[in-house]
């Protein structure tokens, strides 16, 4: 699976990329067809605190899983983003039984 990481306006950390990718990575054990993951770190303009925006785009076979949160750090929606992906495939993987 290839991994692709994108920050818009700010300059990602090395530390976040890394925790992107070991947490992405593991999604392969519920479901192994997954063909690339891409994920958009962004720093909304919002004046409260949850404005860390996270998005994962999955391209499985014959579908793609969508993913979205805001919160106030990029490491905790990555954290919720790749749990509702793990649901999501466990679902997928259900359906395709």
């Amino acid at each position: 699976m290839t991994i692709n990481i994108q920050s818009i306006n700010f300059t990602a950390d090395v530390k976040l990329i890394e925790f992107a990718k070991k947490r992405i990575e593991k999604l392969e054990q519920f479901y192994d067809k997954i063909l690339s993951a891409e994920v958009t770190f962004k720093v909304e303009n919002a004046s409260d605190r949850i404005n860390k925006f996270a998005e994962i785009k999955l391209r499985i076979v014959g579908d793609n899983v969508i993913v979205k949160k805001i919160c106030k750090s990029f490491e905790e929606a990555i954290d919720l983003n790749v749990r509702a992906a793990e649901r999501v495939l466990k679902k997928h993987k259900e359906i395709i039984k």
